[in-house]
């Protein structure tokens, strides 16, 4: 399961805007993913004052991904590429690398965005 940056932001706040289908879910995966653009989402975010952290960003991140054992998934030009190639249902280029991630890697995206699965993306939220 790949999570979008709401759910991972969820998930560092105790989880309680996931459903308990999609935490039970989280509890029982062997792995569960972050895209890397998440980062970067959380970090903007942050720099515009838009996404309060009790530290700055990158600390924040690495602690989330550590404390719940997440696994993140960096963006080649494979994901780069297939992103811009997404029918134009969606212009959060974000979310478009999301999207993409989760395709190359064959994932359920984690997500309360209806959106998603304009893009036929398996989601659970």
């Amino acid at each position: 399961m790949l999570l979008d940056t709401c759910a991972l932001l969820w998930l560092a706040q105790g989880g309680g805007q996931l459903s308990p289908e999609a935490l039970q879910q989280l509890a029982e995966a062997p792995f569960v993913y972050v895209s890397a653009i998440s980062g970067f989402e959380i970090g903007i975010k942050h720099a515009k004052g838009k996404l309060e952290l009790p530290m700055l960003p990158l600390p924040w991140f690495n602690a989330i991904v550590a404390h719940h054992d997440l696994q993140v998934l960096s963006l080649d030009a494979d994901i780069c590429i297939r992103s811009t190639q997404l029918p134009s249902v969606h212009h959060d280029p974000c979310d478009r690398m999301i999207v993409a991630t989760a395709q190359k890697h064959h994932l359920r995206i984690v997500t309360a965005d209806p959106i998603f699965a304009a893009y036929n993306m398996e989601t659970m939220g």
